[in-house]
């Protein structure tokens, strides 16, 4: 990987909450144009990796995007410079509409027919969200939701998506929807960072993965290398 090429690089990133030690250390880097997705059990400090990168919670060590360092910028300034977190949970407000959500997501741009040319973009990628347009998030489901989500981080125009567990909760069919609509996200040129426990479906669309253990990487490779592995095999991928 080129220097030139990296769009996020995180250096021995350490995460404490009181003395516990989520994530112990790490560092890697994400190029521009790439899926890497970090794969791991419950409690391995994925989600917390997202936050830190997010500016929601203190660290050690150093991350920076685009070459600038964002350890001591605030999360809204964080968004400003291009990184949009989709976070588990969605995080949608439900008492606003579909429409509203989405309009929300723009408050740091001024780019007014750009915004109408990517509304236009987000309903072609999502056509429910644009039947849904005037119903309150919170009435939508779940599958819905996480649309409304990742549409919403998109209308912020981020080069960079972080994704949290998108796939939980929705149904098999659902979840090769999501999947299917990262791969065509990220062709569309969005650098991603997915956090995933669908280790398979995840690992099939990166370009590049890490596996994580109670808080350090203890794996890389590409997505095909990984998914190979026999450690992998057996431990998230079913044997």
């Amino acid at each position: 990987m080129n220097k030139e090429d990296i769009l996020l690089s995180v250096a021995n990133l350490i995460i404490s909450y009181d003395s516990i030690r989520a994530v112990d250390n790490i560092s890697f880097d994400v190029a521009k144009g790439e899926i890497v997705t970090l794969i791991g059990a419950n409690g391995a400090g994925k989600s917390s990796i997202l936050r830190a990168i997010s500016g929601l919670i203190p660290y050690s060590g150093n991350v920076a995007f685009a070459g600038k360092n964002l350890k001591y910028l605030t999360a809204d300034q964080i968004v400003t410079l291009g990184i949009a977190h989709v976070p588990e949970g969605r995080g949608i407000f439900g008492n606003l509409t579909v429409s509203e959500n989405l309009k929300l997501a723009c408050w740091q741009r001024r780019d007014k027919a750009k915004i109408a040319i990517d509304m236009e973009n987000i309903f072609e990628l999502f056509p429910r969200l644009r039947e849904r347009g005037k119903q309150l998030g919170g009435m939508l489901s779940g599958g819905e939701q996480q649309m409304l989500a990742v549409a919403r981080a998109l209308m912020t125009d981020a080069q960079m998506l972080l994704l949290d567990e998108p796939s939980m909760g929705l149904s098999p069919v659902l979840v090769r929807d999501i999947f299917k609509i990262i791969k065509e996200i990220n062709r569309a040129g969005k650098t991603i960072l997915l956090v995933e426990q669908n280790a398979n479906m995840s690992l099939h669309i990166a370009t590049r993965g890490y596996v994580l253990e109670t808080g350090r990487i203890v794996l890389s490779g590409t997505g095909v290398e990984l998914t190979g592995n026999p450690r992998v095999k057996e431990a998230y991928l079913g044997g």
